[in-house]
Parts: structure tokens; C-alpha cells; sequence
């Protein structure tokens, strides 16, 4: 996804071009990587600009003037040393992509349900421990990323941002994924691995859509019979989990082309496995398999391969 990289004139060229002409209508501001510890003023000038990126600088608070640039759709503060944040985000109502991602976030201002347009949002490697309830108000998200915060636990609301597509929160303490995923139905794909995870909910099943479920890295004793329903699902990897069986149900994941089951403590697997048509990769190494069922050579056969 290329939304967060912005085009033209960049850096320092950009503050040039802005000293030479400050009259001049600029569209996009990117100081992407310009060892900055505060924003020029040169930039509040700017009220027209669609995108602003400071991604990768030493900023510790952003200017309240930036506030005062409601034509943006696309903000990039990522990669900086921000600990807060002002609720002033909340005027900035065109927003489409924000990126908070990679700071020092402890808790975020609850204004998300000023920002509706709201499409992709970042805040992955901050210290933020739960999210504000305004983030419910984003029926427009498509792309929601918490990865490697300290979340202990999903909000039940989230089902309820009905256009979410991809939804990353891996390298969090999640023990648990709430049951209204399942009205996710335009979930593409869910990145949950690394974490303490110790089942899955059955209403996951209702993702009819799922193409990716990544789940690696918990603590997974058992997986719901409901995960059959993913007809969809091409990419299923339960690796490094405390999986002793699994549901027979597996067997009719018809859009199944990778299957990673590493380092569980597996003694069987079910044998429809084998008439899976689309499985292109089935990883078993490191459990406690003596043998594997006859008709898994007919998945050798065609070519699949299958690691043991």
C-alpha cells in the first residue's frame, strides 16, 4: 500500500521552494527523514495542502496550527518521539489516512468520531494499552494497525466497523479476540500472532470472506469447528502453538493453499486434509505425528508439498 508515501517536491528542496516562493500553492508537504525537532513555521501558510508526512524526525509535539489545516486527508507522524496528542485532531474532519505509528503513545484523544472519512488508520509501536471508544464511530475503515502495543484485549464494538478489510494487532497480550469479528464480513484478512491467545471464537466462522488468518505465536489449544465455514480462506498458519488435534472440519477449507502447523503437539491430523484440491503447502514439523493417513499421498502426487 503506497498511500502513506507522498510525490513531488520533498525535504529540504520543499523548504527551499517555499523561502523562494512563499505565495506558491503546494499541495503536498512531505519532510520525510529531515532530522527536524519542531515543524518550520513556513508551513502554517499552507492551508490548502492535502498531505502532510513528517515520518521519521525527532519531533516531540506537533504545532497547533497544524490543527488549522482541515483540507488534509493524509497525516503522517510516524517514526517520531510524540507521548501525546491534542484533541485538536478532531478538526482535521477530511482525514483519510492517519499514521501515529512508531512513538510514544500511551493513550490516544477520544475524536475519532469527528474524523468519519477515516480509511486507514496506524498506531502500531506505541504503549497504548486500549483504544478510545470514538474509534467506533469509523464506519469508512478499511485498514486498522495495532501491532506491537500493549493491548490485553480487542474492543466488542469493533465488529461494529462494518468496512473493515484487514485488521493487524499482533505483538500485543491479547488473551482473547472479541465474538463480534464475526460481523466483520468484508474481512479480508486478521493478523493476531504473538500474543497469548488461547482459543478462537466460533463466530470468526461468519467471516466468510477471510483469505488470511494468522494466528501464530499464541497459546491455542483447540480450534472451533465454525473455522470449516472459511471457504475462502487460502493461508491458515497456526505454527508455534499447544494444538493436540484438530477439528475434522479443517478438511473442508476448499480454498486452503497453505497450512503451517509447526511446533504443535499434534498426534493426528484429519484425513480430508488430503482432499483439499487448492493445498499447495502443508507444514507438520516438530509435533508428535508417528504417521500420517494413506491418502495423503494423493496430495504428494499432484505435486503438494508436505514437510513432516
Amino acid at each position: 500500500m503506497n498511500h502513506q508515501h507522498t510525490d513531488g517536491q520533498r525535504g529540504h528542496e520543499l523548504l527551499t521552494a517555499l523561502g523562494r516562493d512563499p505565495s506558491a500553492p503546494i499541495d503536498q508537504l512531505n519532510l520525510d527523514g529531515c532530522h527536524l525537532t519542531a515543524l518550520p513555521e513556513s508551513l502554517r501558510r499552507c492551508t490548502d495542502a492535502r498531505v502532510l508526512s513528517v515520518y521519521d524526525n525527532e519531533l516531540t509535539a506537533v504545532p497547533d496550527w497544524v490543527w488549522s489545516l482541515t483540507r488534509l486527508t493524509t497525516l503522517n507522524l510516524s517514526a517520531n518521539r510524540l507521548t501525546e496528542l491534542s484533541p485538536e485532531l478532531g478538526r482535521l474532519t477530511a482525514l483519510e489516512m492517519l499514521d501515529l505509528g512508531h512513538n510514544g503513545l500511551n493513550e490516544l484523544p477520544d475524536v475519532f468520531s469527528e474524523l468519519r472519512g477515516l480509511k486507514f488508520l496506524y498506531l502500531s509501536n506505541n504503549r497504548l494499552t486500549g483504544l478510545p471508544a470514538s474509534l467506533r464511530h469509523l464506519d469508512s475503515l478499511t485498514y486498522l494497525n495495532v501491532t506491537d502495543n500493549a493491548l490485553t484485549g480487542l474492543p466488542e464494538w469493533l465488529g461494529e466497523l462494518g468496512s473493515l478489510v484487514e485488521v493487524r494487532a499482533y505483538n500485543n497480550v491479547l488473551s482473547s479476540l472479541p465474538a463480534s469479528l464475526g460481523d466483520l464480513t468484508e474481512l479480508r484478512e486478521l493478523h493476531a500472532m504473538n500474543n497469548r491467545l488461547g482459543g478462537v471464537r466460533p463466530e470468526l466462522g461468519q467471516c466468510r470472506h477471510l483469505s488470511r488468518l494468522m494466528l501464530q505465536g499464541n497459546a491455542l489449544t483447540t480450534l472451533p469447528g465454525e473455522i470449516g465455514q472459511l471457504g475462502m480462506l487460502a493461508e491458515l498458519d497456526l505454527r508455534f502453538n499447544a494444538l493436540s488435534e484438530l477439528p475434522a472440519e479443517v478438511g473442508e477449507l476448499e480454498g486452503l493453499r497453505v497450512l503451517d502447523l509447526r511446533a504443535n503437539r499434534l498426534t493426528t491430523v484429519p484425513e480430508g486434509l488430503a482432499f483439499l484440491s487448492r493445498l499447495e503447502k502443508l507444514d507438520l514439523r516438530w509435533n508428535r505425528l508417528s504417521s500420517l493417513p494413506p491418502a495423503f499421498q494423493r496430495l504428494k502426487e499432484r505435486g503438494c508439498l508436505i514437510y513432516t
